[in-house]
């Protein structure tokens, strides 16, 4: 997609025999809030850093901003452009928020004050206050203010509410929404809180063994992923189905249970010729895709 904002096609990257990405291509478009989930080892950390430019894929191609992340000029030019968040968020002990706000600001000519203004009152950030004495809230609501008033293009977070308490998590959760609401950026964020990049996420890729399992605007995940549970008189039978969508297939007994991506009407109709009993069709969470697409035991 010649407009998206991060776009990976084909992207392999081996540590000796080690292969942490397999193939892996994913788009994200302008103005999204888009989660980035996968399991440990998923490969999630490697796409970051080749993203962020901290290291080169073995082959393939990744464009930040329409621009490769391999070339030493472009890469630059991508981390002017855009704002990186990580877990650990280091920040200058020895220096009050006003000091890091300050100095953080000499280095982009774009700096928002009025932001500024805005996130410090947000995440309670008094100026005058050391860092050294700040919760890991508060430090974490400085490191996202740091990041957000920079005007850049483009958010990468890494783990953003790793270790917060829930009103903090709202907090942060919550001001991304708004900044991509009334701001040009884009954010994709990595989160192991299923629950939060369903909160505020519109779309959704899923990562495992190094490549792209799932991609898709959330909502459209919600429409078409359906489980769909076919009861029977006795033991259920195992068929193999004709129409498409069909992820998984289990047996339980009397039931039988379909995990499906879409097409959800011409299963149905498929499994009723089977003669079952009775046919329930339900909606399926997030976190019920990311365990079932992953395999993951939930």
């Amino acid at each position: 997609m010649p407009d998206a904002i991060i776009a990976t096609t084909n992207l392999r990257k081996t540590y000796g025999h080690v292969e942490a990405l397999r193939g892996l291509s994913l788009q994200v478009q302008p103005g999204s809030l888009c989660g980035f989930l996968g399991r440990n080892g998923a490969g999630k950390t490697t796409t970051l850093k080749i993203l962020l430019g901290m290291i080169r894929p073995t082959s393939g191609e990744a464009r930040v901003l329409g621009r490769r992340v391999s070339d030493s000029v472009a890469s630059v030019e991508i981390r002017r452009d855009v704002a990186f968040v990580g877990e650990d968020k280091p920040l200058f002990d020895y220096m009050t928020v006003q000091d890091v706000v300050r100095f953080t600001a000499g280095f982009y000519p774009r700096w928002r004050q009025d932001l500024e203004q805005r996130y410090l009152t947000t995440f309670g950030l008094s100026p005058r206050t050391k860092v050294k004495t700040l919760s890991r809230g508060m430090r974490a609501g400085l490191a996202l203010l740091l990041a957000l008033c920079r005007d850049a293009r483009l958010l990468i977070l890494d783990e953003p509410t790793s270790g917060l308490d829930p009103d903090m998590t709202e907090q942060v959760l919550q001001a991304l929404v708004r900044h991509v609401a009334s701001e040009e950026m884009t954010v994709f964020f990595s989160s192991h809180h299923i629950a939060e990049v369903e909160q505020i996420a519109d779309r959704v890729v899923i990562i495992d063994r190094g490549r792209t399992i799932v991609a898709a605007a959330l909502d459209d995940l919600r429409a078409q992923y359906r489980r769909i549970h076919f009861v029977f008189d006795d033991d259920a039978p195992a068929p193999v189905f004709r129409a498409k969508g069909v992820e998984r297939m289990y047996r339980d007994g009397r039931v039988l249970t379909v995990l499906a991506s879409a097409g959800a009407e011409g299963i149905v109709e498929e499994g009723r010729t089977l003669r079952p009993v009775s046919v329930d069709v339900v909606p399926v969470s997030l976190k019920e895709i990311f365990l079932e697409s992953s395999g993951v035991e939930g």
